[in-house]
This record gives C-alpha cells, sequence and structure tokens, in this order.
C-alpha cells in the first residue's frame, strides 16, 4: 500500500504527476463511482461525474493542504461535483432536483448496470425524497458503512448534526416504506 504522502508528493511533483495520477484512479475510482452512482442514480450520469471530479483532483492537487486526508478531500469533491450536476439538469429541464432524482428512479429498472429489485426500488424512492444532507448522510452511513468522523471530514459537519440527519433520514424512509406495502 502506498503512503499517502508519499502519493500526495508524487502527484505534486511534474516528473511523477501522471503515474502517480493513474495509481490515484485505480485506487479510489470504484468506491467514487459508487458514492456518486448513489447521489446521482444513472450509470453514464455517474461515469461523467466520476470523470469531472477526476480532472478537478488534477486540476487542484497542489492547492491540497492536507487538512484532511486525500480521500476525504476526493470524496468532497465528487460530492459537490454530483449536487452540482443535479443542479444543472434540474435547471436545463426547468425543474428541482427531486424531480430530476425521481425520473433517474422510475428509470433505474430500464439502466442494464442496476441489478436490484423491487424492494432496493423502493428504497431509492424514499430516499430521493429526503432533503439533500439526509440523503447524503444515509447513503454514506447505510451503504458506505462509514463512521461518523470520516463523514464528517468529507461533510465539514459535527458527529452530532451528522447523527441526527441520520436518524431522521431512517424515520423517514422507514415511514415511507410502512406506507407503501
Amino acid at each position: 500500500m502506498l503512503d499517502e504522502e508519499v502519493l500526495i508528493d508524487q502527484l505534486k511533483n511534474p516528473k511523477t504527476r501522471e503515474a502517480s495520477y493513474r495509481t490515484l484512479i485505480s485506487l479510489h475510482k470504484e468506491r467514487l463511482y459508487w458514492h456518486i452512482r448513489k447521489i446521482v442514480l444513472s450509470h453514464e450520469d455517474a461515469d461523467d461525474v466520476l470523470q469531472n471530479t477526476f480532472i478537478k483532483v488534477f486540476r487542484h492537487i497542489d492547492g491540497f493542504k492536507g487538512d484532511s486526508k486525500l480521500f476525504s478531500w476526493m470524496y468532497r469533491i465528487a460530492t459537490n461535483e454530483a449536487i452540482s450536476f443535479l443542479n444543472k439538469k434540474a435547471k436545463q429541464l426547468q425543474t428541482d432536483t427531486q424531480n430530476i432524482q425521481e425520473m433517474a428512479v422510475q428509470n433505474l429498472k430500464a439502466d442494464v448496470y442496476f441489478d436490484g429489485d423491487e424492494i432496493q426500488i423502493k428504497l431509492q424512492k424514499a430516499i430521493v425524497r429526503l432533503p439533500q444532507k439526509q440523503q447524503l448522510v444515509f447513503n454514506m452511513r447505510y451503504f458506505d458503512e462509514m463512521k461518523y468522523e470520516e463523514m464528517s471530514d468529507i461533510l465539514e459537519t459535527s458527529v452530532g448534526s451528522l447523527k441526527a440527519s441520520y436518524h431522521h433520514a431512517r424515520k423517514k424512509i422507514e415511514s415511507f416504506l410502512m406506507n407503501q406495502e
């Protein structure tokens, strides 16, 4: 396993940047892809957002100060890129992000990259009805099994606030699923 500080130094060095950037992508692309995919829902959109995320990482690596882990910084960029993508798409279609996500849930059944069942579809319908922050917190905690401290670094929010968001999200999802029976 490559030491993070060494990787950062290599990413900032013009002589080793390209090779270390390929290493960075291979280390983190899958986990970032699935994080983005849970936000935008569509495979094609997730691929686009992932590509934009890595472009931003590449362009801004010299500005990375090391205040957080490199992965937390990249996760934050991926989150912001996914949210920006949804906002831009909503503006283009003259609607809101919740409608964009609801349309994406409707399209999941036709998505060849989605292997979930009817229960997964219902869960996704419940998640997209949550406020954006609760969606993020729920996905990171429930699906990614991320610790609150790590989420706090990524979302730059207190652990207490994250715990409250997760609790509220879970209650809303449970209520939605109970009413779907």
